[in-house]
């Protein structure tokens, strides 16, 4: 390989790292930014939520999650998932810390810093109670009626009214009910006197105000005309962008008056974004920057000129937007960044700076002023990802750059032994000695300086040689403390910054005299006040001025000292409709300053006429040139004005002809002005009387700034840049040469990125060689930004100003996502949902379908549309019994997107047990209402129904210790059975089923061949020889403390059953625990005291039926033929029995509170005596016979 190949390798080498290295700083963003941030979001309580968060960078990128400043601790309820994003199980909105309500930011983190996502609200779902109720009223016949109410809710509620519970329709030709919660009533009639309420709903629940009454009286006959007079105005109204602002105008008079719309500033009222609801209320829709403004209500009667007017002012509030950001630096460790950042939006945001996620503090080397953050004598600490967050109460914008600090080895020393001495008011020399290790290598100082009180004072750099180590600091202010550090510097870098030293400024006279403004309260006094001066003129503290005036006709001054607190003085006892000249010193401990020039005041004639008194004059120079001058009249001012007149001159020139101006005018601009003059302006109202008391007022124009002269200097930027949207993803641009000539080819680079773009990255760079470019490829619905630079000869233009322009948006290709129907009232429901999953889509309105299943066989729809603001909608009207269909889609300007999956709603014919209230498929949750009060969930009943079972487990169990206690005496015997004993064993297995624990699972055991009883569990009915007999029917419960015992006792009762054929009178029959633990007058078995009620016909699951297989299909009609005594189906000698009137019932229902375990751990029981029980079977025996 050759020499010069080698060479030239190097060369390239070291031309991309020069190439590089400047260029790094933008090309770092890659390193680390969002693809997807949090966004606010509402949402019910115990509905699941996720957060987005997606970061792109340099692996490994670490995410967390921060609550109003605080990092978010993750537990089974609120956990990150595996993209960063932050997902809720179930949102809580517990009072207090506890609330997952607040403020979420995304952090991410890798090896190059962190970055801050923008602030995402989320809000669960609330409605308040009215914090404005209606109220009654009394209005004639024929006039107008208002009711209003307020609540707050979260998301805004829809207000719907009802007269005497019966919901009014939003507008007719009399009615008209406005969003904001406001009902209207024109032309009153008998028919309208009743009770009106506001109903307020949303996703959260509904509420009902209380009930005002209108109270109709007679109108008087004839009708007298009457003026127009406007009873409701305006309001002045703050509303955020894209929201509906809505202003009320309601007039009366005779003839009913005409109502009109403008606006104070003469503009024409968008069209196209607005509209008059009912009698005269205006309503903007989407509502932009350009709709803020004044608009006047007008109500005039027909055919005259009578008229009436009220206004309002609308402001829009706008979330920030970044109109410069900061770019990345790449800088020399002990060198200084600069980063910008300027937001707009309304109100005004705050700019605050972070540093990998963290805010940054001022200090000696951090400063923040003006938007801008200064980093001076960086540290290789300094290397990180910066952020400017401008946020207000819209909202917040973040955009980020990158500090790469540069290291160099071989750097001096620091310069040592720094002094500084004060030379004069304006001037300190600094000195200080060379660095001790390679001073030789230095080829540069840098001397630093500051005002030293105060925070965030901006710092400024003097670069001098290294052939001297002194230097005179010479503009400074008069009477300051300032602080001095000193940096050397090398070609590969710069020291570390000397020691601080700390120096003030002499006192000096004061540099000018105060401004004044003059103005008379009366013929015979001048109200004299000034502003104090500035640092920078005082050069130090004012000790006093001195007030010097006379006549201009007069030599003789007059003087007065005042000490220098004091900013203003009245003088009094003068001589009305007089020319007097005033002017005014300042003076320090130094001594006494420039007086001010002569300046000339007229005091009023002595009149009793009334003329306007004098404005309150505000005078502000612009620029150099120009300075804006604003006034106000006092509100004690009641004379009536017909205009203004305004002078102006330089001082020391003659006053020249006043400028008249209308009365409707508060500012004017004065331009055209020289730099660096003093000029004196003045005021005054007229009338018919004549001129008013007059305002006068001195005032400074600014120097223009000037630009230094360069060798070379670079060519004007284009003009007249003109952006117009194609389409959807393209932006047409014009622009103009500026006007140079030249005959070298001329090139253009447009600059194209998103407003508020935080990925420098992203920045579009076009090039071309022709004053016209179609951009492409960019995204719907989405503000862009543009700016065009020209290039010739190797010279380079700077931007041009930035234009703005938004492209149009995209047709929606995806349907609103989460609808959910909820029934609200027998006959109506609130459908709601949320806007689709697609990125910047703008929506005008969505379009509500729904019909019945027979209607929507026949294609027959309901339609409905709300405006793109609002996601929810009432329906109205609907039919009990009825299954409903409702789908919704969005539209914009562009066209309609596809409707969603359709949702059934159920609405059910009995609202009253407040059960099951409605069937919505096809959604992922929904609420039941109840008057404004959620029905429990199904986690709730759960909980309900344990802790009750519980409870039940707990009394059966001191039940059955406390019979366990009671039986101690009781033991086994041997029964002898008379010839009645299969009737009295009928009656006892009717006590058995009438005694039986509720909720039983399967048949009734022990029956004799005769009998039969439906095994399938198809119905409860027993047969036995002397016919159908039919036990009592309870309700179904479950009592799970015994379900283990069913199956238990199944072989049980085959032996039971088999045994039971072989009972005949005058046998004695043994009873033993391990196969029968009961006695007659017990339940059989467990299986009867479980036993299955068999109520319902189709039941399933019986023990009988899978044992004995037999269908058991017995009709209702053979039931019927069973002889019942009264509802509760228990012969009248059980019903005897219960009251006490046999000895037989208390061993026969005792047995009832007792478990399976128990039941066989017992004794058999002591029979009871034979005479009772030949009267029981006698009893049963004749309440079963048939009729």
């Amino acid at each position: 390989m050759s020499m010069a190949s080698v060479k030239r390798k190097l060369y390239q080498r070291l031309l991309f790292f020069l190439v590089f290295l400047p260029v790094s700083g933008v090309l770092c963003f890659s390193e680390l930014f969002f693809v997807k941030e949090p966004h606010d979001v509402t949402v019910m309580r115990k509905e699941a939520v996720i957060l987005d968060c997606q970061a792109r960078g340099e692996a490994t990128i670490d995410v967390r999650w921060l609550k109003n400043g605080v990092k978010v601790v993750e537990n089974e309820r609120v956990y990150l998932l595996s993209n960063g994003s932050l997902y809720f199980s179930e949102v809580e909105s517990r009072r207090g810390d506890k609330s997952d309500e607040g403020f979420y930011q995304c952090l991410a983190q890798n090896k190059y810093g962190a970055i801050l996502s923008q602030k995402a609200r989320l809000t669960i779902a609330s409605i308040s109670s009215f914090a404005i109720q209606p109220t009654s009223v009394v209005v004639t016949e024929g006039s107008v009626a208002r009711f209003s109410c307020k609540i707050s809710a979260h998301p805004p509620p829809i207000i719907t009214w009802e007269f005497n519970r019966v919901t009014l329709p939003l507008t007719t030709e009399r009615i008209t009910v406005l969003p904001s919660g406001v009902l209207q009533i024109y032309g009153v009639q008998r028919a309208d006197t009743g009770n009106y309420r506001c109903i307020a709903t949303n996703i959260a629940s509904r509420r009902r105000s209380t009930e005002a009454t209108l109270t109709v009286t007679p109108a008087l006959s004839p009708q007298l005309p009457q003026r127009p007079r406007i009873i409701t105005r305006p309001q002045n109204i703050s509303v955020s962008l894209h929201q509906s602002a809505i202003l009320e105008c309601m007039a009366t008079g005779n003839p009913r008056p005409i109502i009109s719309w403008s606006r104070a500033d003469s503009k024409s009222i968008d069209v196209y974004n607005t509209k008059v609801l009912g009698n005269g209320n205006l309503i903007i829709t989407d509502i932009k920057p350009q709709h803020g403004g004044v608009y006047m209500c007008r109500a005039t009667t027909p055919g005259t000129r009578n008229y009436t007017v009220a206004a309002a002012n609308v402001t829009v509030l706008a979330p920030p937007s970044l109109s410069e950001w900061p770019e990345s630096l790449t800088r020399p460790r002990a060198g200084t960044a600069r980063f910008v950042c300027h937001a707009e939006g309304v109100p005004t945001p705050q700019v605050t700076w972070l540093k990998n996620g963290e805010k940054v503090h001022s200090n000696g080397r951090i400063k923040m002023y003006n938007s801008k953050l200064v980093i001076n004598q960086i540290i290789p600490e300094d290397d990180a990802i910066y952020q400017c967050q401008a946020e207000n109460e819209q909202g917040s914008v973040l955009s980020m750059a990158r500090l790469i600090v540069v290291m160099s080895e071989d750097r001096p020393s620091a310069p040592r032994n720094i002094r500084a001495d004060t030379v004069s008011s304006s001037a300190i020399l600094l000195a200080w000695e060379r660095p001790l290790y390679n001073s030789d290598k230095v080829i540069a100082y840098s001397v630093h300086y500051m005002k030293a009180e105060g925070l965030n004072n901006e710092e400024y750099q003097v670069v001098i040689g290294n052939d001297t180590t002194r230097y005179i600091i010479d503009d400074l202010e008069p009477a300051h403390n300032y602080t001095f550090y000193v940096v050397a510097y090398m070609p590969m870098g710069a020291s570390r910054m000397s020691d601080n030293v700390f120096q003030h400024t002499l006192e000096d006279v004061p540099l000018r005299a105060p401004e004044l403004s003059l103005t008379s309260h009366s013929p015979t006094d001048i109200q004299v006040s000034w502003q104090p001066l500035p640092d920078k003129l005082s050069r130090g503290r004012v000790s006093g001025y001195r007030l010097s005036y006379r006549t201009s006709s007069e030599s003789a001054v007059s003087q007065i000292e005042l000490p220098g607190e004091k900013t203003q003085h009245l003088l009094e006892n003068l001589q009305p409709d007089t020319i007097y000249l005033l002017r005014i010193v300042a003076a320090t401990s130094i001594g006494w300053g420039e007086q001010s020039a002569w300046t000339s005041h007229r005091t009023p004639k002595a009149s009793s006429a009334r003329v306007p008194l004098a404005p309150e004059l505000h005078l502000e120079p612009l620029n150099c040139t120009t300075i804006s001058v604003r006034w106000q009249l006092a509100p004690k001012n009641s004379a009536s004005v017909q205009g203004y007149k305004l002078f102006y001159h330089e001082e020391s020139q003659p006053e020249g002809a006043p400028l008249q101006l209308r009365a409707s005018d508060y500012a004017h601009t004065i331009g055209g002005l020289d730099p660096r003059k003093k000029y004196h302006v003045k005021l005054l109202a007229y009338n018919v009387v004549g001129d008013g008391y007059q305002a006068d007022q001195t005032i400074s124009t600014p120097g223009c700034v000037s630009v230094r002269d360069r060798l070379v200097p670079p060519p004007p930027p284009p003009h007249n840049v003109y952006a117009n949207t194609n389409s959807s993803t393209a932006v047409f641009l014009h622009w103009g040469r500026p006007a140079f000539t030249s005959s070298q080819a001329i090139n253009y680079t447009v600059r194209c990125n998103p407003v508020g773009l935080q990925n420098a990255s992203l920045v579009l760079y076009l090039q071309t060689s022709v004053q016209s470019l179609l951009v492409q490829d960019l995204e719907p619905n989405t503000k862009y930004e543009f700016a065009i630079r020209l290039h010739i000869d190797q010279l380079s233009s700077p931007w041009s100003p930035v234009v703005y322009q938004t492209t149009l948006p995209e047709a929606p290709t995806l349907p609103p996502s989460n609808v959910k129907v909820t029934v609200i009232e027998e006959d109506t429901a609130l459908v709601s949902w949320k806007l689709p999953d697609e990125p910047n889509l703008a929506v005008t309105h969505y379009t509500i379908l729904y019909a019945s299943r027979n209607a929507w066989i026949a294609g027959e729809w309901q339609v409905l549309q709300r405006e793109g603001s609002i996601t929810m909608a009432l329906l109205e009207n609907l039919k009990p019994g009825q299954v409903y269909l409702v789908k919704v889609s969005a539209s914009n300007s562009m066209g309609d997107g596809p409707f969603s999956h359709a949702v059934e709603l159920t609405v059910r014919t009995d609202l009253s047990s407040g059960q099951d209230l409605h069937l919505s498929r096809g959604s992922t949750h929904s609420t039941a209402f109840s008057d404004g009060f959620y029905h429990l969930d199904q986690k709730s009943m759960t909980g309900i129904s344990v802790g009750v079972c519980i409870a039940l487990i707990c009394i059966i169990i001191c039940a059955f210790i406390i019979i366990c206690r009671g039986k101690n005496r009781k033991f086994s015997s041997v029964k002898t059975y008379r010839e009645g004993v299969n009737t009295s064993a009928a009656a006892a297995g009717h006590l058995g089923a009438e005694g039986q624990v509720e909720g039983t699972d399967v048949a009734v055991p022990m029956m004799s061949r005769s009998n039969f009883i439906d095994a399938k569990g198809g119905t409860n009915l027993v047969i036995n020889s002397l016919g159908p007999v039919q036990p009592s029917t309870e309700k179904k419960r479950k009592w799970f403390s015994f379900g283990g015992g069913v199956k238990k006792d199944s072989k049980t009762m085959q032996n039971m059953r088999h045994s039971s054929a072989s009972y005949q009178p005058g046998i004695t029959v043994l009873t033993y625990e391990e196969e029968l633990s009961m006695s007659l007058n017990q339940p059989p078995t467990l299986q009867v005291l479980l036993g299955h009620p068999g109520d319902t016909e189709g039941s399933s699951n019986s023990e009988g039926s899978h044992e004995t297989g037999d269908s058991g299909r017995y009709s209702h009609d053979e039931m019927e033929l069973t002889n019942l005594s009264g509802p509760s189906s228990r012969p009248p000698s059980l019903k005897a029995e219960d009251s006490g009137d046999s000895d037989c019932s208390g061993p026969a229902e005792e047995p009832n509170e007792l478990s399976e375990d128990s039941q066989t751990d017992m004794k058999v029981k002591e029979s009871v005596d034979i005479s009772c029980c030949e009267h029981e079977a006698q009893s049963v025996s004749q309440s079963a016979l048939p009729v």
